[in-house]
């Protein structure tokens, strides 16, 4: 069943042209990512579907009374408003019927009221249909997962970041029918990201993803769209399957198009003629001239090329990091690190947000100070440093003015020499978008931008904070290609595992507080190491809840006290199961005073947890019968 149908859309701003005639259905159950490069139109497209922005022609269609919830890049919410609020904001019927019932319930119904009492049993019924009944558990994971604190606090207090992940735990929450992500991602540490791949996964949900997240878009998404010389195209798969076709397509691309400039050398040849051996029978011919140009031409689309950038003369020695310690106020959190770098390392530093990782980076190139140790750089060490927050630039600047003020003239690694505009271009910044404002440009843009200035100094020693946010695919591979190949130091903070794991060949683990530990190998073989550590732990804790944990042995089967407490559970669960189902009944009737209605419901809920508590237990001792 189709939820949504785009019809023929296009979109352009001023000169520069966007995707053209496009028309693509989504139907219920599809988890669909779409791909394309930075500035190819990509948060356009999701801005006129969720009605924010207007197609240029074509129009899109819905489903009757769809649900739509959109998370943007930059979520805004009201500052005066608390996070609670925030999470009830939306104005749909769950929500709307959640409110409702609070309301009604605070306001301590008369129950000889008839028209109070019909009120509250509409109520209760529309909270059945709408399995809002655990609502309050959905949140509470939702928010635990995403490290979303007091419920209290105002949504003006929180950062960027923190204002992302209540955005994203506010759709999750809703369960709308079609939802929107863009860059879901970006923000979350690598425990939330892993959380988020797991639960869109197992929900049935119905998703369009914008993300660069290569092992998230291979988990989740089962339909690929790329956007592309303004055009889509269609893959039915994950993006390892997208990897395998895309391939196939560009090689029968080529292979037409250097059919196409065979052609075309004949065609040339005749039209250059002179006008008078042209007739009107001749109009077939050239209108197919024409289109063996556009053919000829298909497998050129702009990007950037490999990266050759040159880099400062290393010495011998690199960094050496000598037991730094780094507290604000009570939190510690950097304690007592030391390490010393050698040519051609490349380290990668994980751990949750807020544990001190930009801290430790800035602490080493000199930015922040620390309370205890050193930091000794070799006389020859020239750092790049690619920061989280991204480019710091007067917007209202041109982009190649951003470039010319650090350099006219750029030197290459391959011992070329490029202009600014040169630079700009090789970097797929074509010449006519060179004089635009840099406020014009798209997120990835910017980044990509960024990431210029930083290589264009030739650094020695690159430290990366987040390169990948808002980076496309392509960009990211071309990135990655140029790192592995990188003959000085890399250090990197990234969220995005694919990257980590072609890069870097050990890591820097933020664990409790203050405490870096470190690791041999690439983010997949930590996380590898850290599951059989958990089972392992999970399983040595197990003892400690019988009775004699000091001597543990292997259970074979049941005590006495066990096997009568197994048989009781047994009924007691039978019991609560009647009970259960008969609550159920009498919230669903009529008639019922809404005090009593109010009672039933809470002892519903306390019924619920106690059965879920038993049934537990019955799955602990079933397993020794």
């Amino acid at each position: 069943m189709s939820l949504f149908q785009a019809e023929n859309i296009s979109k352009s701003y001023g000169e520069k042209g966007l995707f053209e005639e496009i028309s693509f259905s989504i139907s219920q159950g599809q988890k669909v990512a779409l791909i394309a490069r930075n500035g190819a139109g990509k948060t356009t497209l999701l801005n006129i579907i969720a009605g924010v922005d207007q197609p240029d022609s074509g129009s899109c269609a819905f489903q009757s009374d769809l649900r739509l919830a959109y998370l943007n890049q930059e979520p805004e919410f009201d500052p005066g408003i608390t996070i609670s609020e925030a999470l009830l904001s939306s104005d749909n019927e769950l929500t709307n019927t959640i409110r409702a019932y609070e309301e009604f319930i605070h306001q301590t119904p008369n129950p000889e009221d008839p028209a109070q009492q019909k009120r509250l049993q509409k109520l209760i019924e529309r909270m059945d249909a709408l399995q809002a009944w655990d609502y309050e558990s959905r949140v509470k994971q939702v928010l635990t997962k995403l490290k979303i604190g007091r419920l209290d606090a105002k949504a003006g207090t929180l950062s960027g970041g923190q204002t992302k992940r209540l955005a994203l735990a506010k759709i999750l929450i809703e369960e709308a029918d079609f939802i929107l992500l863009d860059e879901p991602t970006n923000h979350l540490d690598l425990d939330m990201i892993e959380w988020l791949e797991g639960y869109l996964s197992r929900k049935k949900l119905t998703l369009l993803v914008v993300t660069h997240d290569r092992y998230f878009l291979d988990a989740v998404c089962n339909e690929i769209i790329e956007l592309e010389n303004g055009q889509l195209h269609h893959y039915r798969g994950n993006y390892a399957y997208f990897l395998e076709k895309k391939q196939e397509r560009l090689q029968a691309d080529a292979a037409q198009s250097d059919k196409a400039t065979n052609l075309l050398r004949k065609e040339t040849e005749w039209m250059r003629r002179t006008p008078q051996a042209r007739t009107t029978k001749s109009k077939a011919r050239i209108d197919a001239f024409y289109d063996l140009e556009g053919k000829a031409g298909l497998a050129k689309e702009e990007t950037m090329g490999k990266i050759y950038m040159d880099m400062a003369r290393m010495g011998k020695k690199i960094l050496e990091v000598s037991h730094i310690k780094k507290s604000y106020d009570e939190l510690t959190v950097v304690d007592d690190f030391s390490y010393v770098f050698k040519k051609r390392e490349k380290a990668g530093i994980v751990g949750p947000n807020g544990t001190g990782k930009s801290t430790l980076l800035n602490i080493i190139t000199g930015k922040v100070k620390p309370d205890e140790g050193s930091v000794i750089k070799g006389e020859t060490i020239k750092f790049g440093y690619y920061r989280q927050e991204g480019l710091r630039v007067d917007e209202n600047k041109k982009v190649i003015e951003v470039i010319k003020d650090i350099a006219e003239n750029i030197t290459m690694g391959n011992g070329k020499v490029f202009s600014a505009a040169q630079f700009l271009h090789y970097f797929n910044f074509p010449f006519q978008v060179q004089n635009d404002r840099v406020e014009k440009l798209s997120g990835g843009e910017k980044r990509r931008l960024y990431l210029m200035t930083v290589l264009m100094k030739n650094p020695n020693f690159l430290i990366l904070d987040e390169p990948t946010n808002d980076l496309d695919i392509d960009t990211l591979n071309i990135l990655e290609e140029f790192l592995e190949d990188f003959p000085g130091c890399l250090l990197i903070v990234s969220h995005d595992r694919f990257f980590l794991d072609r890069l870097v060949d050990h890591l820097f683990v933020f664990e409790a507080p203050g405490k870096i530990k470190g690791f041999v190998g690439n983010y997949s073989a930590w996380r590898v190491k850290r599951q059989k550590e958990e089972a392992s732990r999970k399983k040595t804790e197990k003892p400690k809840e019988t009775s004699k944990p000091t001597k543990p042995r292997e259970k074979k089967k049941l005590t006495f006290k066990e096997q009568k407490e197994f048989e009781a559970l047994e009924k007691e669960i039978e019991n609560l199961e009647s009970e259960k189902e008969a609550l159920l009944k009498k919230m669903n009737a009529s008639g019922l005073p809404p005090d009593e209605l109010v009672q039933i419901s809470q002892r519903f809920s306390a019924v619920e947890k106690t059965l879920e508590e038993k049934s537990d237990r019955w799955l602990e001792l079933s397993e020794w019968v």
